[in-house]
């Protein structure tokens, strides 16, 4: 019997979108990504990608290229106010994470795919589906049919209502002041993940771009919520004056600021599904966490590929069967990250010791456990 190619469509062309279509693709999957945005550009700051997301990236065949735009960050230094040492934690060349522009790696994703893949200027405005098929509708005047959509359209995600009751994002209480330095400004920087948190409120930076620049987050409290955005420009002034009292290598980190930007920290308490029929939601639009445990994008790269290896091989008939257990195997991992990055979030505040290598998180291997899924489904 002929198989045919199973169709994807892909609503939203951020990290987790383009990393799934990777992964589909190689696979054998027809996948396409619409992205509402009119050109994927240069966006956002710094994040850090630990061994549970690169081994993604190695497998889609981009590990070389990552590391080449990314430097490796050795170890994770906490530092109260005043400067004392909290704590201190060393990874292996094994588990060393990379610190990389979110920028750069979209351009990699986006770079690895072919031309006619990706569609900017296209914002979805319906979905609608059938036992046989759904189609999603964009404000083009266009429907796009396809067996599979996955909704990976962020935290104000316009398919999750298709999915779940819409709920409103959570406000943390905290604010994040983010931004680049160029790195010679500050030649003699480590180059490490380094944090300083006490009085509620904490300020962390790594390097990136092969440390030609370096990332900085400033949290701290805020009365009034703001919008979970990174284009609100704002003062370097008013981050300065979060920091002023403090020791004086977080002043001349500070002080070095030319250009910010601030936008609020949410999150979402865990949704009671993930999928409905040939729906399923992916990154942020599943599961949107607070920075605290550096893993956002990291999931995103686990739902990628496990939703690649559970739907590999699968017919459209299959389609339902297999979402629902992409649902099984991610859903409570990421519900107890989401956890976990509020509890780091407060201890960050309060200057105590921190972990964000848990090796429970970072050592995981999502295309094994999608495997041994798959295996004991049988």
């Amino acid at each position: 019997m002929l198989m045919t190619v199973l169709r994807v469509a892909i609503v939203g062309g951020g990290l987790g979108g383009l990393s799934a279509a990777l992964a589909l693709r190689a696979y054998g999957m027809q996948a396409r990504v619409y992205e509402q945005a009119h050109q994927l550009g240069e966006i956002g700051a710094g994040i850090a990608l630990y061994p549970n997301g690169l081994k993604i990236l190695d497998r889609l065949g981009l590990r070389q290229q990552v590391s080449r735009i990314g430097t490796p960050l050795s170890a994770f230094c906490l530092y109260a106010p005043d400067g004392t040492l909290v704590s201190v934690e060393r990874y292996g060349r094994e588990a060393t994470p990379l610190g990389i522009h979110h920028g750069d790696l979209q351009l990699v994703l986006a770079g690895a795919l072919p031309d006619d893949v990706v569609h900017a200027g296209w914002r979805c405005i319906d979905f609608a589906q059938n036992d046989e098929v759904a189609a999603v509708s964009f404000d083009n005047g266009v429907t796009v049919e396809a067996d599979v959509v996955i909704a990976a359209d962020g935290i104000h995600s316009v398919l999750q209502r298709y999915v779940v009751e819409p709920t409103e994002p959570v406000f943390s209480g905290m604010v994040a002041y983010r931004g680049l330095i160029p790195g010679a400004q500050l030649p003699d920087w480590p180059h490490d993940l380094v944090a300083w948190g006490g009085e509620g409120k904490h300020l962390m930076t790594y390097p990136v771009r092969a440390g030609e620049l370096i990332n900085y987050v400033g949290v701290v409290p805020a009365n009034e919520q703001t919008g979970e955005t990174s284009s609100n420009a704002a003062s370097p002034a008013e981050l300065t004056a979060e920091f002023a009292d403090w020791n004086p290598q977080v002043r001349r980190l500070v002080t070095a600021v030319d250009t910010t930007s601030v936008f609020g920290l949410y999150d979402r308490d865990p949704l009671p599904r993930w999928v409905l029929g040939r729906l399923a939601l992916l990154g942020d639009a599943a599961h949107p966490m607070l920075p605290h445990m550096a893993q956002g994008t990291n999931q995103a790269l686990e739902d990628a590929m496990a939703l690649a290896t559970l739907l590999r091989g699968a017919t459209a008939t299959d389609v339902p069967q297999a979402l629902l257990r992409y649902q099984r195997l991610r859903l409570d991992r990421t519900a107890r990250i989401q956890q976990y990055a509020r509890t780091n979030g407060i201890r960050e505040d309060s200057a105590l010791a921190v972990s964000l290598g848990h090796p429970w998180v970072v050592n995981y291997d999502v295309e094994r456990a999608a495997l041994d899924l798959l295996r004991t489904s049988e």
